[in-house]
């Protein structure tokens, strides 16, 4: 396993990059410079996370059925939260449709 510009396993911090959502996401994209997998992990984490959270904070305000559309954002964002971490873990880079080819994009210009 390859090591990271913070002397972690690659594998290790880009399960790091997804542990505290976004908020992490930002941390490893400003920290990590050089490791292209921990930065297209960190890139997704945010472009996921960040999303998710104003959607199910905005759902919450509608009256009634509100709370229950943003409870189910919160299971959707769980389970991607599970998938990710593993995934990060295992040193793979699993790529969500969308933000992943965005990530991927955005990662190979830098």
């Amino acid at each position: 396993m390859a090591k990271t510009s913070l002397d972690l396993d690659e594998n290790m911090a880009g399960l790091l990059c997804y542990i505290g959502g976004w908020i992490t996401g930002i941390v490893f994209l400003v920290l990590e410079k050089e490791n292209k997998f921990v930065r297209f992990h960190a890139l997704q984490s945010l472009l996921t996370f960040l999303p998710l959270s104003v959607l199910a904070w905005l759902l919450g305000w509608i009256p009634l059925v509100g709370w229950a559309l943003a409870g189910l954002v919160w299971i959707l964002a769980l389970i991607l939260w599970f998938i990710l971490m593993f995934k990060a873990y295992r040193g793979e880079k699993y790529k969500l449709p969308l933000v992943g080819h965005i990530a991927e994009k955005e990662i190979g210009r830098s």
